[in-house]
């Protein structure tokens, strides 16, 4: 009797070990999926098992709280959000040094926060731990950023680049720091419109020429009729009068 009291202690034992276990893992693991959000689900496509995975997170974690983060003064928010109001100014002219001036842009300023940026993966990795919500921009706008570098990208796929520069941009700033992405679509309307009316006045131009083109076709056609009248054989009159046909 002794013996299966033991048994059954020990059962219950193992059974209680067991759903403490389940529950810290499940509070780990739902800890993780709000913290990273879409990251744990790609991290999980791009491992082995959910187990590697999220000890991939975890890590992150740790070498995150390593780093020596600072937030930024006052003054560097107002520079950083001018100067990312000139990259946007700039797309209107030049799509392609705009998105590299953002890359750059974007990239200084975390390092200006305290993120590395030796190594593109590396700050992946970090930035993932508090702006994974927005990784997902940063990554999509660093690929057309590598597409523009070999000449591989169209002027709209620039202009989403530069939208989701912003999105990590204006997250690490805080406070909608910085003018909407809106105006890069309204450059690309405004450069549509200048070369509008850079046709009309091509057209308008070539309308204007057209008289003085065709003026020496004129005065020539001119000049043969009137050669034509006056020439001795006098085969511009060879078409008898009225008169003469009467009297015929």
């Amino acid at each position: 009797m002794k013996t299966t009291l033991i048994i059954i202690l020990v059962v219950a034992a193992v059974v209680v070990v067991a759903l403490v276990v389940a529950a810290v893992v499940a509070s780990r693991r739902r800890a993780l999926r709000e913290r990273f959000g879409p990251e744990y689900d790609r991290m999980v496509a791009e491992r082995d098992s959910r187990t590697a995975a999220e000890r991939e997170l975890r890590g992150r974690e740790r070498r995150h709280a390593e780093l020596e983060l600072k937030p930024l003064s006052p003054e560097s928010r107002a520079a950083y959000a001018e100067q990312w109001a000139q990259v946007q100014a700039r797309f209107v002219d030049s799509p392609e040094d705009a998105v590299r001036a953002g890359d750059e842009l974007v990239t200084r300023l975390v390092g200006e926060i305290g993120y590395p940026t030796e190594n593109y993966e590396d700050q992946l990795s970090t930035l993932s731990v508090e702006h994974a919500k927005t990784l997902g921009h940063y990554r999509d706008a660093h690929d057309i950023f590598l597409r523009a570098d070999r000449g591989e990208a169209s002027t709209e796929q620039l202009r989403q680049a530069l939208v989701h520069y912003r999105a990590l941009f204006a997250e690490l700033l805080g406070d909608e720091p910085v003018p909407p992405a809106q105006p890069t679509a309204a450059a690309d309307e405004e450069r549509a419109a200048v070369e509008e009316r850079a046709a009309e006045d091509e057209r308008a131009a070539a309308d204007e020429r057209a008289p003085d083109e065709r003026a020496p076709d004129e005065e020539r056609r001119v000049a043969e009729q009137r050669a034509d009248a006056e020439s001795p054989d006098g085969r511009a009159d060879a078409r008898p009068s009225p008169q003469q046909s009467d009297y015929r």
